[in-house]
């Protein structure tokens, strides 16, 4: 891949959507889904929704007479999501809001069910948002939360990030926030203290396949600028910069999940059910 390459598709919010949501935000929707169980006519709250993958996918699960509000902080990725197909076979229409998480511009009780992929570990007032999370549903509302296991228990993300803190001087706890709220215990407790009557923690493992090996670590940087401060704030020289850095670093572990076009490598999730 040339430096040219990279330059040109240099936007955080629609590599993320390309490269990172369709092989890995895409399958573990399906397995939040399972758990969630959409009904036909519910209303949904898909918490930070990013580019929609959430959304899109639980669309056709509550028809027509359902609606789905998709809301997210950050407007690059609403505008990549907004840009996507409708899902097909047709569904609910996907309203697009930027809001932040830990103070809601929505009614109480306005929801059946609110969706949070990957979005917790990310808050800056974490035990707010999952009272805000509890405010706008119903009283049989129920809120499925899923948040990454430890990152020792995704080796590859680990030397990523390893490499990525020693060229910028900085600790791992500074660049690894995706997997920062890794313990269940704590997850458990969090919903708890925001006032669900009933938590119940669960923990899922998929194998994840992405495709262009040689292009994963400048595509996992440059994804995780839609929401890691330490990425967000570099301007595009110095993210190619460091790109060439951790490349070099992380060639051989890279390798060792490399199988013919793809990288191939297991990832773990603690999920929460809330009610």
């Amino acid at each position: 891949m040339s430096t040219q390459d990279i330059q040109q598709n240099d936007n955080p919010a629609e590599v993320y959507e390309r490269y990172l949501s369709r092989p890995i935000a895409d399958p573990w929707t399906r397995v939040l889904i399972d758990l969630a169980n959409p009904q036909s006519g519910e209303r949904v709250l898909d918490l930070t929704c990013g580019t929609g993958s959430v959304a899109r996918q639980v669309a056709p699960m509550v028809g027509s007479s359902g609606q789905i509000l998709a809301v997210d902080i950050n407007p690059a990725m609403l505008q990549v999501g907004r840009a996507q197909p409708q899902p097909q076979p047709a569904g609910a229409v996907i309203t697009w809001q930027e809001g932040d998480a830990t103070k809601l511009n929505l009614p109480d009780k306005d929801f059946d069910l609110v969706l949070c992929q990957q979005g917790f570990q990310f808050f800056p007032n974490r035990l707010a948002s999952a009272k805000e999370a509890r405010r706008v549903l119903r009283e049989e509302g129920r809120a499925i939360i899923s948040v990454w296991q430890a990152l020792e228990r995704h080796p590859l993300h680990e030397a990523l990030f390893t490499a990525v803190a020693h060229h910028l001087n900085v600790s791992v706890t500074d660049v690894d926030v995706a997997f920062s709220l890794s313990n269940p215990d704590e997850l458990y407790a969090l919903l708890h203290n925001a006032g669900f009557d009933r938590v119940e923690t669960t923990t899922r493992s998929l194998s994840i396949r992405m495709p262009d090996p040689e292009k994963f670590v400048h595509y996992s940087i440059l994804g995780a600028a839609t929401s890691v401060p330490a990425f967000a704030s570099m301007c595009a020289p110095e993210r190619l910069a460091l790109v060439e850095k951790v490349e070099k670093a992380t060639r051989l572990i890279v390798e060792r999940f490399t199988y013919g076009d793809s990288v191939i490598f297991p990832m773990e999730a603690n999920i929460a059910i809330a009610t």
